[in-house]
């Protein structure tokens, strides 16, 4: 008999009630999906979603029920004509009569109307038609099809020149319906993908099978249940991708842990029900340790405070929190009921290389000269990793926007050439102005001094657009910047001066007057001021808590400092060559994007409490496997070596499912999603190559016993490597095992 811990304690329930364990799994998951799909999913809208001043404003606008709908234009162009030539007019006239007929469309504003200055471009050979679309601007991006369907046959019927819409709801919907592609497509890929990887890993159909099919289950029960809790807290556009990513990763890897060491135990001549109980000790307490881990981690979003953060955190920790139910409870209860069946549906090729479960040669060959000579591999390895990092101290983050999208979507060129023709007008800067009557002579003399002083400094252009809410408590105030990057040092001087000069010596001074600055470029500020704010606190609470959960699994104050310098430097050399990559241009054919100088804002903090979560995995299972042979009486030496060469082969099978994934979504075509997926990518390949094999058993050969030291005073701390009751492995007879 040997003392039985959480894991184990849950392998044997599921073993013995196999039944109410495997359709207990089908039945939540088939209400989970069931249920999220009738409320439907909560969005976080735009007007939520902002941080700081920035989503002061938005907040301002959002509940302001303005009635005045989105707004839309088409360009019209000619490379030969301007605005005065008789054929162009006529063109614009076209344009002007045909939208006016189209609809969902409402207010046409020509620029041959005298009144709406700022429709012509300076050169005159562009001029722009303005439009609304019908409805609420959070939903114009449904009514905006029938303005688009218009604008393709007007270019058709004007060849020579180009015509072409663009606007909030058109970038919505091309955003919305690229998106989608991508999603489905990935969706796709990921699955077969995975299967493939799984059947050169166990060489059987049954075997690999398994782990994607409880890592899809678990995704859609976490896709359901994301919709759920979204009319709680609003999911972002970003939150279902993060989800089908990190669910097929985790629970593949989670599965992958449990049946590699099950085949093992079979193969040293447990019986099937035997070799079960020992794995869920084992392997099983590895697998909760780790999901442990991951969901302490990705809880560090949850500290920043800002909306989109909120929304990833809370789906990832809900796929991961299903996964780790998974693997614990279904898991176990289909093995205990195929026992050595699991291995049907050999595949004679495959079945030769996924049948191994000894010790690696490969990395027995790797491992020979590391633990020969330790300290020359930790200085080469370290070194080059710090090399990688160092890159990342340029790192400059940028909001993705509409252009960054590939330029063979259609609307990414018409925003480029909307920018050349009229600068800064896509981008411009937005005031919101609250008071109990926005209609007052102070306020309006307040707002048009705001207008001639952005006007007067050069860093602000016509045209200037001012709204007033039905109850005339809200005036919106918008002017573009004369920049056509938003994102740039002008654009943020021009902010600057907005902020810290103009309003206070204008509209600021009306002391009934709750004055805001939103816009695209001050949503980028001032989330990166947050940021700079707050991810010491994320570092903090994540370095924090992971420290004390590994000191309670493996009783040392050594291995969570060395876990977490390790993990630290890896996510620091994936910074490194993730702005290597997108930071320039070289990479930009390969991958198939355009780069905007810049790391999307929210990726630097998600991919450290995400790689900081997902490395933790194979770190907690190979020390668990060498703390396993060390309290067997194994020197510690010995004992990294043969558990690291007993689990490299799980562990490199585990990295390949989770770095095929998430090179699928480097492949997609929005720039942040395919960051996303290229930094994670990146760095568990270094963290299952360089740091699992080379630093990890390194940095434990060079401490030796101290690996394990424990200071007295932390005698005090629970043990969760096993609990005190000693049980006996018999399943009851009422549920008897099943031979193959």
């Amino acid at each position: 008999m040997e003392r039985i811990n959480l894991a184990g304690r849950a392998g044997r329930w599921s073993a013995a009630h196999w039944k109410t364990a495997f359709f207990g799994w089908l039945l939540f998951v088939a209400v989970a999906v069931l249920l999220g799909n009738a409320v439907g999913t909560n969005k976080l809208l735009d007007s939520n979603a902002g941080d700081g001043e920035s989503g002061r404003a938005q907040k301002i606008l959002g509940n302001a029920d303005f009635k005045q709908p989105a707004t839309e234009s088409v360009l019209i162009q000619s490379s030969k004509q301007t605005a005065s030539d008789p054929g162009f007019i006529a063109v614009i006239r076209d344009v002007a009569r045909t939208m006016a007929k189209t609809n969902d469309v409402t207010n046409v504003r020509s620029p041959l109307d005298k009144q709406n200055v700022g429709q012509v471009s300076e050169d005159a050979h562009s001029a722009v038609v303005r439009f609304d679309i019908t409805g609420k601007t959070e939903d114009a991006d449904k009514h905006v099809q029938p303005a688009l369907d218009a604008t393709a046959a007007l270019q058709k019927a004007h060849s020579g020149y180009i015509v072409e819409e663009f606007g909030d709801a058109s970038a919505n919907k091309a955003l919305s319906d690229t998106l989608g592609s991508d999603f489905s497509r990935a969706e796709k890929l990921a699955v077969p993908a995975t299967l493939i990887i799984l059947l050169f890993a166990f060489g059987a159909v049954v075997a690999a099978g398994l782990p994607v099919l409880l890592a899809f289950s678990g995704v859609l029960a976490a896709f359901g249940l994301s919709s759920l809790v979204s009319h709680a807290v609003a999911a972002s556009d970003a939150t279902q991708s993060v989800i089908l990513l990190v669910g097929l990763a985790v629970g593949v890897d989670y599965s992958l842990f449990y049946l590699k060491r099950d085949r093992e135990e079979r193969e040293r001549g447990e019986t099937p029900h035997n070799a079960l109980l020992r794995t869920a000790r084992t392997s099983g307490q590895a697998v909760l340790i780790s999901g442990v881990t991951v969901l302490i981690a990705v809880a560090g979003m949850m500290v920043v405070g800002d909306p989109t953060f909120k929304s990833i955190g809370i789906g990832t920790m809900i796929v991961v929190a299903v996964a780790i139910v998974g693997s614990l409870s279904v898991l176990p209860a289909l093995m205990h009921r195929l026992g050595a069946k699991i291995d049907k549906g050999r595949i004679p090729f495959l079945s030769r290389i996924g049948a191994s479960t000894g010790e690696s040669r490969l990395w027995g060959a790797i491992l020979r000269p590391v633990m020969r000579r330790p300290a020359i591999s930790v200085a080469l390895s370290a070194a080059a990793l710090v090399a990688l990092a160092i890159p990342a101290l340029s790192l400059n983050t940028k909001f993705p926007s509409i252009t960054d999208l590939p330029p063979s979507i259609p609307i990414v060129k018409t925003f480029d050439r909307v920018e050349k023709a009229f600068p800064g007008s896509p981008v411009p800067i937005v005031v919101a102005v609250k008071a109990p009557n926005v209609t007052t002579p102070a306020i309006t003399n307040g707002v048009h001094q705001m207008r001639d002083a952005g006007l007067a400094t050069g860093e602000f252009a016509p045209p200037v657009d001012i709204a007033v809410n039905p109850s005339h408590t809200v005036l919106r105030f918008t002017m573009p910047i004369a920049t056509s990057n938003s994102r740039s040092s002008t654009a943020y001087a021009a902010l600057d001066d907005m902020r810290h000069r103009i309003i206070p010596e204008t509209i600021g001074k009306v002391s009934t007057a709750e004055v805001a600055v939103t816009g695209e470029t001050a949503g980028n500020r001032d989330f990166n001021d947050l940021m700079r704010t707050h991810m010491p606190l994320v570092f903090a609470f994540v370095l924090g808590l992971a420290f004390v959960l590994l000191l309670m699994t493996f009783r040392s104050i050594v291995i969570p400092v060395k876990a977490i310098l390790l993990n630290v430097l890896s996510v620091g050399a994936s910074y490194g060559i993730l702005v290597l990559v997108f930071q320039h241009h070289w990479a930009e054919g390969i991958l198939n994007f355009k780069s905007n100088g810049g790391i999307a804002s929210w990726l630097p903090l998600f991919l450290f409490v995400l790689l900081f979560g997902l490395s933790m995995d194979y770190h907690v299972f190979i020390l668990s496997r060498v703390k396993e042979l060390v309290d067997r009486g194994m020197s510690t030496e010995e004992a990294v070596e043969r558990g690291i060469r007993t689990t490299a082969g799980t562990v490199t099978s585990a990295a390949i499912v989770m770095v095929a994934v998430f090179a699928i979504f480097a492949s997609l075509s929005q720039i942040d999603i395919k960051q996303m997926g290229f930094g994670l990518a990146v760095a568990v390949f270094l963290d299952a190559t360089i740091i699992r094999g080379v630093l990890l058993p390194a940095t434990m050969k060079l401490l030796g016993d101290w690996n394990w030291y424990l200071p007295t005073w932390l005698e005090w701390v629970p043990d969760l490597s096993s609990e005190a009751a000693e049980v006996s492995d018999e399943v009851p007879e009422a549920q008897p095992v099943l031979t193959p």
